[in-house]
């Protein structure tokens, strides 16, 4: 059966042409799946048989809030979410002044392998499906009754490993008759795979690329992300200014300070070059401590030694919020859980 919700307005219509049925009731469809309905049999404005032939020839799945955990400290919503499969993925909703953020998984499990994130272990199960992203923000804001206005593909998974999947949820986002957001409003965060850069400048997105760096020299990067190994710091850099040349678009780097592994004054300095080398904004992440891990975050002492080089040296600098520390609201910490409940 043909996955209906991955599918964008003009392909639907397209199909029904070829099918024999007339070019509104896609329209009326798209509209209904825009709403979040479960069934064909919510569409109550088309025929009987109709649906009946819609359910016989398409998928339609939603998922199912398997944990969802609010925090007392700041709201910050945190989902799992089950999906057809059996299989689970987290989503957080986090509320800021300019809006609600919805940070969503892109893959079941993750195949990258970052020494500080519980999103990577077990590796990757499989690719998500655009329509399973586009569930996450859809039923995010329906379950939550907050309005979404800003996306950050930051969950399980790297987004450029499953590219195509990823490029055609964002059309789905973006698109008027679907959830209509401007990809302005839209971050992709990436370990680093550079062979997917020039694809994805060549689509002039106005998304913001993220680039989780974590640390400016290789010793310590290959250390933290194996995705540097064969790849380097270096080679990332001229990535990096060739996808800002492309597009126009400021990278980012996000960088976990992680206690006595990359936050020395050394690595403030070697981040500095490496900043200013392309243009970038740092965004200073104070980790979130992972069972699993063995790394610990920063002390403040050593996180505003850090911050203060990097702002005398004239680098654009902010500190991530730490949001929903008291539910298990980084990557994979929630799955990993229920994970391991279902070993038992």
């Amino acid at each position: 059966m043909k996955d209906i919700l991955s599918m964008l307005p003009e392909e639907l219509a397209a199909e029904f042409r070829e099918k024999g049925i007339p070019a509104f009731r896609a329209k009326q469809v798209s509209q209904w799946l825009a709403k979040g309905v479960t069934s064909f049999e919510e569409m109550r404005n088309l025929p009987a048989d109709l649906r009946f032939r819609l359910g016989e020839e398409y998928s339609l799945y939603r998922p199912v809030v398997l944990r969802k955990q609010v925090s007392a400290k700041d709201g910050t919503i945190k989902y799992l979410w089950g999906l057809f499969d059996g299989n689970a993925v987290e989503t957080v909703v986090m509320k800021y002044r300019y809006g609600n953020t919805v940070c969503i998984s892109t893959q079941v499990g993750c195949r990258q392998g970052c020494a500080f994130c519980a999103s990577t272990i077990g590796g990757l199960v499989r690719q998500m499906e655009p329509s399973e992203m586009l569930n996450e923000v859809l039923f995010s804001q329906l379950d939550s009754g907050e309005k979404i206005s800003h996306i950050v593909l930051m969950g399980t998974g790297e987004p450029l490993d499953n590219f195509e999947n990823v490029m055609r949820f964002l059309s789905l986002i973006n698109h008027p008759e679907v959830f209509n957001l401007s990809l302005r409003h839209v971050s992709l965060s990436t370990c680093g795979l550079i062979e997917r850069f020039p694809d994805l400048a060549e689509r002039d997105l106005q998304l913001t690329l993220a680039v989780s760096l974590h640390a400016p020299d290789d010793e310590t990067r290959s250390k933290l992300m194996p995705a540097n190994r064969g790849r380097g710091v270096d080679a990332l850099m001229g990535a990096c200014r060739q996808y800002t040349e492309k597009t126009g678009r400021r990278v980012s780097f996000e960088y976990a300070m992680i206690d006595g592994v990359n936050d020395t004054s050394d690595h403030a300095k070697m981040l500095v070059k490496r900043a200013k080398e392309v243009g970038a904004h740092v965004n200073l992440i104070p980790l979130n401590h992972v069972e699993e891990s063995r790394y610990h975050p920063s002390t403040q002492g050593h996180l505003k030694a850090f911050i203060k080089i990097l702002e005398d040296s004239g680098v654009n600098v902010t500190v991530r919020r730490r949001l929903g520390g008291d539910i298990d609201a980084s990557c994979g910490q929630l799955r990993r859980k229920f994970e391991k409940s279902r070993e038992k």
